[in-house]
């Protein structure tokens, strides 16, 4: 048996695919005729180009914008002077063959990237490999991989599968993907949850070990990989392929009803999306609401200057609207940190996660700020918005922003732009020393909602991409679970509501917890909201606040997960 990470839920049983990007045999040549290499390089990068272009029209149409977007950043990398246009200059300054100049810039970046510590910006080296690697396979002749014209079904197995991999292929054919690397994050890993396709990652020599043709089982929750299984095996892996899909029809049929515990609890299932383009995959998977839109997308996605307040008004109403009146938390910009933006240039700092980033950018910049009230305010007429500031850590800072807001809104009064009175107004809780003042800080918001990503790393101390303390980064530990007992406390005395948006919010082990605990809205991915409903309808809220209480009365994350995953099956 093979372990990796479970990228993907669902149960697959099928033959293996071995996908090989055959290797590229390149060599240093001197050449004579360097504007007839420079030639060829353009040419690769053209074709390439054109390829990528219907590649991005076939992943809109299949799969939506937002992953359409990767196949944009692919062109952009083709665009960009830094990689061609470089070399192009060291075909014509060493007088070397176009492959060669060409691999030893993708190099370059490629090294620079993976070298970085944040995660997001280590699994962009493999855009570059991708994209690069096209364009050396036109310059070489070498036929480019295709997977469109798969006619079995096969369990794909690969060193990690690129993006072109996963938009251009016959998804019908595809039982699953397994991949020697990559983490929850990675490119293969959305692609997975997205297509609703079976996925384990990060198996470390699955290419190695696995060959053509043997027949696979695993499962893409657990992780758990078992080449050429036994007879007893494969049934069992057949029983629970039956099962999950048992389960999945059942979970559609908890579309349209109330997430409402057996003794008439209600709390609000919502989902946290990125883009316009992501409220398709909430409302099929019957959302009550967004409760977290990361605006700071709407800002990475452009290449040259802050989204106008036009271009930001859209987007927002497109939300709100598509949502049908439900509740809609938007977030306000919230960048720093792994998140920087080519255009706004930000000193390198040492500890950038607890540095210049955020509502800490937005009081400082104030019309960048400004610019997204005027259109959050503006698009507030188009439903029920409700405004969230990220990385609160004092009441001075909730006050200040809430005066820009009263400025705003004094404008738009001044030009007549009409608005609507009824926005709430809230913050995050992912600064332990918010979290410690909550009593004060819920007399001025209308609702927190808990981000627990952020609380857990600074609550611990523990940087959660460093693999060597990543044990530490745990949701189960009793000071974060006391510290988020403690926030829903303070904001109900208060009469607030209390949400949360960090993955602990679709976490099937932390939702009897968080339901004890009287947490009132859960925002997690779309595919996780319709198994949260079916948790949550059949328990009775009294006896998870007696859990709840059970569980903060234990001293470890170790016994707190045993205790959870003892009373629940898990």
């Amino acid at each position: 048996m093979y372990k990796g990470t479970g990228a993907s839920p669902g149960i697959a049983l099928g033959k293996a695919l071995i996908v090989e990007h055959s290797e590229l045999v390149i060599e240093k040549k001197s050449i004579d005729n360097v504007e007839e290499e420079v030639l060829k390089l353009q040419k690769a990068v053209e074709i390439s180009k054109e390829e990528l272009t219907k590649v991005k029209e076939k992943a809109f149409e299949e799969l939506g914008e937002h992953e359409a977007q990767i196949f944009e950043s692919h062109l952009l990398v083709l665009e960009d002077p830094e990689l061609v246009d470089s070399a192009a200059n060291k075909i014509r300054d060493e007088k070397v063959n176009a492959d060669f100049a060409l691999n030893e810039i993708k190099e370059m970046f490629v090294a620079m990237f993976e070298s970085m510590d944040n995660e997001y910006m280590r699994e962009r080296a493999a855009d570059i490999k991708d994209v690069t690697n096209r364009v050396l396979r036109h310059i070489l002749g070498v036929k480019v991989v295709d997977l469109a014209g798969l006619e079995e079904e096969v369990i794909l197995i690969a060193h990690d599968l690129t993006p072109s991999d996963t938009a251009t292929m016959n998804k019908k054919m595809v039982l699953g993907f397994l991949t020697d690397i990559g983490g929850r994050t990675s490119h293969t890993a959305i692609m997975a949850r997205t297509l609703e396709i079976a996925a384990v990652v990060g198996l470390n020599d699955a290419t190695q070990t696995i060959k053509d043709g043997d027949f696979v089982v695993f499962n893409g929750d657990t992780g758990e990989v078992i080449v050429n299984p036994d007879e007893e095996t494969i049934e069992k892996y057949t029983k629970l392929k039956k099962e999950f899909e048992d389960y999945k029809r059942e979970l559609q049929q908890l579309k349209g009803k109330a997430s409402i515990t057996l003794d008439e609890r209600h709390v609000e299932l919502a989902g946290n999306i990125g883009s316009p383009k992501d409220v398709e995959g909430l409302i099929n998977n019957d959302a009550e609401g967004v409760g977290l839109y990361r605006t700071e997308f709407l800002y990475m996605d452009k290449e040259d200057a802050f989204p106008t307040e036009e271009e930001q008004y859209e987007a927002y109403k497109a939300v709100l609207e598509g949502m049908d009146n439900k509740p809609i938390v938007i977030r306000t910009l919230d960048i720093g940190g792994d998140k920087e933006l080519p255009y706004f240039k930000m000193d390198e700092e040492m500890n950038p996660f607890l540095g210049y980033r955020a509502i800490r950018i937005c009081l400082d910049k104030t019309e960048i700020f400004k610019t997204q009230l005027r259109a959050l305010y503006r698009a507030s007429v188009h439903g029920r918005l409700r405004i969230m500031f990220p990385m609160i850590s004092s009441l001075g800072e909730l006050l200040s922003a809430k005066e820009i807001i009263k400025e705003v809104l004094a404008e738009l009064d001044k030009e007549g732009i009409a608005y609507s009175k009824d926005v709430e107004v809230g913050m995050m809780i992912e600064i332990p020393s918010a979290a410690v003042i909550s009593d004060i800080l819920a007399k001025h918001v209308d609702f927190f909602s808990i981000g627990t990503n952020d609380l857990i790393q600074y609550t611990c101390a523990v940087d959660r991409m460093n693999q060597k303390i990543s044990h530490l980064y745990n949701q189960f530990n009793p000071a974060v679970l006391r510290l988020i007992k403690m926030v829903i406390d303070n904001a109900h005395k208060e009469g607030k509501w209390v949400g949360m948006c960090g993955e602990s919010a679709g976490d099937k082990r932390m939702i009897p917890i968080l339901l004890g605990m009287g947490l009132d809205e859960f925002s997690m991915s779309p595919i996780s909201i319709l198994p949260a409903r079916k948790f949550i309808t059949s328990v009775k809220y009294e006896d998870m606040k007696k859990f709840a209480d059970e569980v903060l009365s234990l001293s470890t994350a170790e016994e707190i997960k045993n205790h959870v995953d003892k009373t629940f099956n898990f």
